[in-house]
C-alpha cells in the first residue's frame, strides 16, 4: 500500500492531511465531541441554551458555551439576543448548519447500525488487554 501522499498544494489542489489545508479545518468542526450533538439538538428549530443543555446528557455548561460560539463563529449557527427582562437568547442553525445535517445523519445511522458491533469489539479489546503477557523463554 502507497502511504507516500503527493502535496497537491503546488497544483491548487488540496491535501487533508495537512494542518492548514482548508479541507481539514472544515473537518475539524466535526471531529468535536459535541458539535454534531449539538447541530443535531438545533435541528427542531431555535433553542435556548438551558433547553440544549438538558438535550445534550453529559455537556457542562462551559463546554456547551464553547461549541455554541464555535457554531456561531463558522456560520453554522446564530445567537439572537431579544430585549427581555431577564435577556432571552435562542440559538438556530443557519442554511449552512442545515446542510450539515445530510452528513451528520449517515453517521448517526451507521453509528445505530454497528453500535452492537463496535461495543463488542471493544469488549473483546479489554478482554485480551487485562490478560498477563506470558514472558517469552529464550531456550
Amino acid at each position: 500500500m502507497d502511504t507516500n501522499f503527493p502535496d497537491l498544494r503546488q497544483y491548487g489542489g488540496a491535501n487533508a492531511f495537512f494542518e492548514a489545508c482548508k479541507p481539514r479545518i472544515v473537518f475539524d468542526i466535526f471531529t468535536n465531541k459535541w458539535t454534531g450533538l449539538a447541530i443535531g439538538a438545533l435541528l427542531g428549530g431555535p433553542r435556548r441554551f438551558n433547553e440544549l443543555r438538558r438535550m445534550l446528557d453529559g455537556i457542562t455548561q462551559k463546554m456547551l458555551s464553547q461549541t455554541l460560539r464555535a457554531l456561531e463563529r463558522d456560520g453554522l449557527a446564530t445567537r439572537t439576543v431579544y430585549p427581555t427582562i431577564p435577556p432571552r437568547v435562542d440559538y438556530e442553525l443557519t442554511d449552512l448548519g442545515r446542510s450539515a445535517t445530510v452528513m451528520l445523519g449517515v453517521i448517526a445511522g451507521w453509528s445505530g447500525e454497528h453500535a452492537d458491533e463496535v461495543i463488542a469489539a471493544r469488549r473483546a479489546y479489554d478482554e485480551r488487554a487485562a490478560k498477563p503477557v506470558e514472558p517469552v523463554r529464550s531456550g
